[in-house]
């Protein structure tokens, strides 16, 4: 039996009871995987490795050592809410790394989405090797794979750095147990474990960051336009109401300028696109249809409030024929 095929036999979990039978199946195969040596995590903050967080803490307690590894390509606010959430208010062994320069000079010039993937998801691991080196007994690493990750990348559609781009010398066996689950399902078993709702229900993010949302070659001040027109975008939809009720929401840079006007005077800066779209298994999407109104608002604070934009574009394509994100 393939390991990473989905039984047709398995329930979807929808319920809490489902829910905490996924969760008691997962320590006990945790324990008996692990037993007495040390798992290495790499600890985002979204959804899914915070849920492989809780089960490990669950299962083998501080035998999990979570690296949070800042990469420059964080929303704005993740890392600090990182280490707020795991470190104080639930006790987990975490290791913050800063290791902006490193990735944005390795990054540096690279313009195609796969490559840029692939390095992001390299880097990752060289970050863990360095970590796991400093500890004694780590054999373990732990993943929030998913298993729209795993389908994807048999279809071809693109590299996860979850399953794709692992450097041939990993030293560490893998630990996904929640690789045949859905997203929703993701959410459910959160849910019961008992993380708080606005990190089970926190809007997916890619494990390459920003760096697919600044397209092309990533630079530095377009990067920073994604981080601040995605933080003005996330605080209007939390405002108006959208905040629970779009699955995905998010802004884009692309690597071409536009001729504009600001203050009377001619500029030729970036454009910002925004991406709303719903979803229940990130298989297949439709767009969300934010009320015009608000819309005109949100561009108006990005163009007076983001430095290199002067104009911004919302995206009304569905998956298929696009997917979620633009790389």
């Amino acid at each position: 039996m393939d390991p990473n095929k989905r039984p047709e036999t398995m329930e979807r979990i929808t319920t809490p009871e489902l829910a905490n039978a996924f969760i008691d199946e997962q320590i006990a195969a945790l324990r008996e995987q692990i037993g007495d040596k040390k798992v290495l995590l790499a600890l985002s903050g979204g959804v899914d490795s915070s849920v492989v967080a809780a089960l490990l803490i669950k299962a083998v307690g501080k035998q999990l050592v979570c690296v949070h590894v800042n990469h420059g390509l964080l929303r704005k606010g993740e890392p600090e809410q990182v280490i707020d959430v795991f470190r104080n208010q639930m006790d987990a062994n975490l290791v913050y790394v800063d290791a902006v320069d490193r990735f944005l000079d390795k990054l540096a010039g690279v313009a195609e989405p796969e490559k840029k993937r692939k390095i992001i998801g390299a880097e990752f691991i060289r970050v863990f090797e360095e970590e796991a080196r400093k500890l004694d007994g780590i054999e373990f690493l732990a993943q929030g794979t998913i298993y729209p990750d795993i389908l994807e990348s048999d279809d071809g559609v693109k590299a996860h750095h979850n399953v794709g781009g692992l450097p041939e010398d990993l030293q560490f066996e893998l630990v996904e147990p929640v690789k045949l689950l859905f997203k929703d399902e993701v959410r459910v078993v959160g849910k019961a474990l008992g993380l708080p709702d606005n990190m089970v229900y926190r809007q997916p993010f890619p494990g390459p960051g920003l760096g697919v949302r600044c397209l092309g070659a990533i630079t530095r001040d377009r990067l920073e336009a994604v981080r601040e027109s995605d933080a003005i975008l996330r605080e209007e939809f939390a405002k108006n109401g959208l905040e629970g009720k779009v699955w995905q929401y998010f802004t884009a840079v692309p690597d071409f300028k536009g001729v504009g006007i600001k203050d009377g005077k001619r500029t030729f800066a970036y454009p910002v696109i925004i991406r709303a779209v719903n979803t229940k298994d990130a298989m297949t999407a439709t767009v969300e249809n934010v009320p015009f109104d608000l819309l005109q608002h949100i561009t108006q604070r990005i163009t007076s409030e983001v430095e290199n934009v002067n104009r911004v574009l919302f995206d009304l394509t569905p998956k298929p024929s696009a997917t979620i994100e633009w790389e």
